[in-house]
């Protein structure tokens, strides 16, 4: 089974979502990415035990850090799921795709060309 997402998506792979930081997110929204979203092991199911707890945590203070000045906190989600169901992540990548579309380009690309 050959399954497709968008091209639109940029895979970036780490070993844990519990390493992905708080900068992490919101520097690619800074370098103009539209939207990020992190994927996670189902909760309860990590493999570093809490990982995924503290990316839905960091993920939670981006969106409000993205509120807080103004951008929209749907740029940012986090997605749960088993690492065997690729069906599962097309469908998120699909979903957030969807989404980002309907917040149009990254406000703060724009004010970052401008400076």
């Amino acid at each position: 089974m050959r399954l497709t997402y968008p091209t639109s998506i940029r895979i970036v792979r780490v070993p844990c979502t519990g390493k992905v930081d708080i900068a992490h997110l919101l520097r690619a929204i800074e370098k103009g990415a539209d939207g990020v979203y992190v994927v996670g092991c189902k909760e309860g199911e990590c493999h570093y035990k809490k990982g995924n707890f503290r990316a839905r945590k960091r993920v939670e203070q981006a969106k409000k850090i993205l509120s807080s000045i103004g951008a929209d906190e749907g740029r940012v989600e986090m997605y749960n799921l088993s690492s065997s169901d690729g069906p599962l992540f097309v469908k998120y990548a699909v979903e957030m795709d969807a989404q980002i579309r309907k917040l149009g380009p990254n406000p703060l690309k724009k004010n970052r060309r401008a400076a």
